[in-house]
């Protein structure tokens, strides 16, 4: 049956008891140990097109790994459709926009847009897939200012459930287009994704650490501080680590301006690390996704429970642009949320006191897709599923199942 996807695939296909085989199938995910039927890797569209195709005439299911990073289901008897090879970058600093493969990772944009004065919208992990992370939302260190990086995302190149390769804009396939930023994986197969890029060249960031004995007072100010804080100042706080807690900072602009800002929380720090850096330089530190939940405040209790928690707990400060999201943005977000909380054991310190809602990129149970959109967007998204995806082929991830399979508001899990 494979001789049949080899006969017009380029890029290799690896069976069990192949030599690359173990190394291919492996996702970031350490809890994850799939065992595709196939595992091919493709070395452009065409591939793409003709692994979709396979598929679909076989009935074998499919799942797609770009770099692994946002595989939380396992490809148990699938054909992995690996777009890793499909790397690369350019970049038109007269536009402000990069174009980049699916294997791409952000590293790479970042390295290839500094010489510009200009950045992507990535997150706090360089080497996390620019693909994934596009197309699950992308929050990252400069979203308060710029929004999410979804937003910025101005063409793709997607294969379609069909077969077809089609480029999709706001012009072009628009319904498509909107669910794409946001959506995951549900509606395609990026081949290559067009995004803006913004002009920051420097920031002014760091940490600093502050005696633990003063975090219970120190949230609490963080929490009434935060929402009048600037668009360009982004901070996050960090738990858990023993006798101080820390602050992290990243602000566009000037030093002066930057602690002008955060003077209503700055109390005699036990260390400081704050300056001037190229935003290629930064690295702040940040804790896995786990246990995440949205805040639109942090009452007391939650500020008591995070305190008292014996484990590690990352805060980080959400609104400005993200509050205020450009028209048809896309369904990703919640433009209530102003804080996230997350960390190994942070759901149980602090209980379910969120604002109900998640973020794709942030969500490991498949069960619980509906909670990283809006009701209205999770409808919406449903039929754009209906009209590319109908015998729901891109199934194999954190599904949105299509419009009439099943009632809205039932939790289910992929088939």
């Amino acid at each position: 049956m494979s001789k049949r996807l080899e006969a017009t695939f380029r890029g290799r296909v690896l069976r069990p008891g192949d030599g690359d085989y173990d190394t291919q199938r492996a996702a970031v995910n350490p809890g994850l140990d799939a065992r595709p039927v196939l595992v091919a890797e493709a070395a452009g569209p065409r591939d793409v097109q003709a692994a979709v195709t396979w598929a679909r005439t076989t009935g074998v299911p499919l799942a797609v790994q770009a770099t692994g990073h946002g595989t939380h289901v396992p490809s148990d008897g699938a054909l992995l459709l690996k777009t890793s090879r499909m790397a690369g970058v350019l970049v038109d600093p007269d536009r402000r926009a990069a174009r980049a493969g699916p294997g791409t990772r952000w590293a790479e944009v970042i390295t290839a847009a500094a010489p510009f004065g200009l950045a992507p919208l990535s997150g706090t992990a360089p080497g996390v897939g620019v693909a994934g992370y596009t197309l699950g939302g992308g929050f990252g260190q400069l979203s308060r200012a710029f929004g999410l990086a979804a937003e910025s995302l101005v063409r793709a190149d997607v294969v379609t459930a069909d077969g077809s390769l089609v480029t999709v804009s706001r012009e072009r396939h628009p319904e498509l287009f909107w669910a794409l930023r946001g959506g995951g994986g549900n509606f395609g197969v990026v081949t290559s994704l067009e995004f803006r890029l913004h002009p920051v060249a420097e920031v002014y960031a760091g940490v600093a650490r502050f005696p633990v004995e003063r975090a219970a007072e120190f949230l609490a100010r963080y929490r009434d501080w935060a929402p009048t804080a600037p668009d360009e100042l982004s901070t996050g706080v960090l738990l858990g680590q023993g006798r101080t807690f820390t602050v992290k900072v990243l602000h566009i602009g000037d030093g002066a301006a930057a602690r002008r800002a955060l003077r209503p929380l700055w109390s005699e720090p036990v260390h400081e690390e704050l300056r001037a850096v190229a935003y290629a330089d930064v690295k702040l530190p940040a804790l896995p996704p786990f246990g995440f939940g949205l805040f639109d405040t942090l009452p007391d209790p939650v500020i008591d429970g995070i305190v008292v928690a014996e484990t590690q707990v990352e805060i980080k400060q959400w609104g400005g642009a993200l509050a205020r999201p450009v028209a048809d943005a896309g369904p990703a977000g919640h433009p209530t949320a102003q804080f996230s909380v997350s960390g190994p054991g942070a759901a149980e310190a602090i209980g379910r006191r969120g604002n109900g809602g998640s973020f794709l990129n942030f969500l490991h149970d498949p069960a619980a897709v509906r909670t990283a959109f809006t009701p209205e967007s999770f409808r919406r998204l449903r039929a754009v599923k209906r009209a590319y995806d109908p015998d729901n082929v891109f199934h194999v991830n954190l599904n949105i199942r299509p419009e009439g399979e099943r009632d809205d508001d039932r939790d289910y899990r992929p088939a």
